[in-house]
C-alpha cells in the first residue's frame, strides 16, 4: 500500500476513532451528533436533521481533511531539508509529529473551521483536549506513515 495511502486512512480511522470516543463515553454525545457537527461545518445546523446521511457525509469530510493533510506533509518532506534532518534524528518522527499535529488543529480551529462556519472559535476545554490529542492521534499516523525509512528514501 503506497505510504499516502496509508498515512491517509490511518489518520482517519485512528483520529476518528479517539473522537468517537471522546463524544460517546466524555462528551455526553454520540458518535452520529459528532460526524453531523463535522458536516455541519459544510451543511450548516440542518445537518443535525439529516440523520445518518449527515453523519456519513461528516466521516467523508474526515477522511478528505485526513488526505489532506497527509499530502501537505508529503509535500513538506519532499521540500524540506530541515523536516528531512529532523526526522533522521533519533526520536526525529516524535519530534516532527509533536510540531505537525497540534500546527493542523491551530490552522482547522482557527482559519478553516471559523471560515467555513462564519464564527470565531470557542475555546474550552475540548479546544484543549484536540490540541493536545492531535499529536498523538493526527500527527503520528501521518508523520510515522510518510517520514522516509532512511535518509534520501522517497517519501512514498
Amino acid at each position: 500500500m503506497p505510504r499516502l495511502l496509508r498515512a491517509g486512512l490511518t489518520t482517519a480511522v485512528v483520529d476518528g476513532l479517539f473522537s468517537s470516543i471522546l463524544s460517546a463515553f466524555f462528551y455526553d454525545s454520540t458518535v452520529t451528533r459528532l460526524w453531523q457537527g463535522v458536516a455541519s461545518t459544510l451543511l450548516g445546523p440542518d445537518a443535525f436533521n439529516g440523520g445518518l446521511r449527515t453523519a456519513l457525509i461528516g466521516v467523508a469530510m474526515h477522511l478528505c481533511v485526513a488526505f489532506t493533510w497527509s499530502a501537505v506533509f508529503l509535500f513538506l518532506v519532499m521540500r524540506s531539508r530541515s523536516v528531512l534532518q529532523t526526522l533522521d534524528t533519533p526520536l526525529g518522527v516524535l519530534k516532527v509529529a509533536s510540531v505537525y499535529g497540534p500546527s493542523i488543529w491551530l490552522v482547522m480551529s482557527l482559519v478553516v473551521i471559523p471560515l467555513l462556519r462564519h464564527s470565531p472559535p470557542t475555546f474550552n476545554i475540548r479546544w484543549w483536549v484536540q490540541l493536545l490529542g492531535h499529536f498523538p492521534f493526527v500527527g503520528l499516523p501521518i508523520v510515522g506513515s510518510l517520514a522516509p525509512r532512511r535518509s534520501g528514501d522517497p517519501a512514498v
